[in-house]
């Protein structure tokens, strides 16, 4: 299919951008996070750069896919998308699954950089500076803590998003003339691995009790798991929920059933 496009994207197609990227997290959910809000974001970019139904629904599933990172530096990723997309829709060449993994080799140090700036510590001084009027009878302190919070936080954004999209456009054109845009795809892809691998073991938690003898001698399975495999019962646990949705089993199905396992475990004393 022949998606070449003359389209460029303008300012104000950013700053379309931009407002919508404030709603990135209203339609969070567990199963991809910030996938909806992410092509809700993207929709503006979507329909300018491709003119045909079955363009716009390939770029959507694109921007559907799992993805979470911190809120307030998320749109310098989306710039980076935005200039990915733009180059895809003029070069019949491009190599579309590089904007995956591109989001998803950052995501995770974005979403470092960001929860430790603005939740660790910009948060906390605002609140300070809130809390510090408020309980002396001040009203002045509500609007202190948003001022304080806000205020880089949408200077973040909006520089954010102009310049994520002015740096995709930049390193695209030399990845292009270069021919190293696959290898970018791939470190990008490796990155990306990593980052789902560190969260299955730090945001699985699966520890079992059992002990094994009696007195002196007993042994905890915990530890022993611990030795051979850190992490190994979250692993299996992940392993089995991929399995079962290749399968088609419903999310849904496997919400409650992890619930329901949790239940039963803890009550027979497996967890």
């Amino acid at each position: 299919m022949d998606n070449h496009s003359n389209e460029n994207i303008t300012r104000k197609d950013l700053m379309k951008v931009f407002w919508r990227s404030l709603r990135l997290l209203g339609s969070f959910n567990f199963e991809r996070m910030q996938g909806l809000g992410y092509a809700f974001t993207m929709m503006p970019i979507i329909k300018k750069l491709y003119k045909t139904k079955e363009e716009q629904s390939a770029a959507l599933k694109r921007h559907l896919e799992f993805f979470n990172t911190a809120p307030w530096l998320s749109t310098f990723i989306i710039g980076i998308t935005v200039a990915m997309e733009e180059e895809n829709a003029k070069n019949t060449d491009f190599d579309t699954k590089s904007i995956t993994a591109v989001k998803v080799g950052l995501m995770g140090p974005v979403a470092a950089i960001g929860d430790s700036l603005f939740w660790g510590t910009i948060r906390l001084i605002a609140a300070g500076i809130g809390a510090s009027l408020t309980i002396k009878g001040n009203p002045l302190g509500i609007l202190l803590y948003a001022l304080v919070f806000n205020i880089p936080h949408y200077i973040c954004r909006y520089f954010g998003l102009f310049q994520g999209y002015k740096l995709g456009t930049k390193l695209l054109n030399k990845a292009l003339e270069s021919g190293i845009m696959q290898k970018v795809t791939f470190g990008a892809s490796v990155v990306g691995l990593m980052s789902i691998g560190a969260m299955t073991a730090s945001m699985v938690k699966f520890t079992t009790p059992l002990e094994i003898g009696q007195g002196e001698g007993v042994v905890k399975v915990q530890e022993v798991l611990n030795q051979i495999f850190p992490s190994l019962l979250p692993l299996l646990f992940t392993v089995l929920i991929y399995f079962l949705l290749r399968k088609n089993v419903k999310v849904t199905y496997l919400i409650v059933g992890t619930l329901l396992f949790g239940i039963a475990a803890k009550a027979i004393g497996f967890m």
